[in-house]
């Protein structure tokens, strides 16, 4: 694996405590960007999980693909909690990747 890349576990939500998608990607930007546009059908498109709401950075493929099956495990509660912990307002946060 191309240990100089970044890799991003993520959340998204349609609404402030809503329905909450988990993924893992190596381009945070273009990922998010696929699932705001509904570019592609599936579990996002369909509830309009468009905000992300929560992401962390990781330096390795493996660990986030590890971290990812971890947080999809999670009760509902703690993923919620995890959110809140940065973002307690859900708000969007693909607006300040740009920044």
């Amino acid at each position: 694996m191309d240990s100089e890349k970044d890799f991003y576990v993520y959340m998204l939500a349609n609404k402030m405590g809503g329905t909450i998608y988990i993924g893992v990607t190596s381009d945070l930007v273009g990922r998010t960007y696929i699932h705001r546009e509904n570019l592609v059908p599936g579990f996002t498109s369909k509830y309009g999980l468009h905000r992300l709401v929560w992401f962390e950075q990781q330096g390795d493929a493996e660990y986030a693909i590890l971290r990812e099956k971890q947080l999809k495990k999670w009760n509902r509660a703690w993923k919620i909690r995890l959110i809140e912990e940065k973002n307690p307002a859900w708000v969007d946060l693909y607006p300040t990747l740009f920044t």
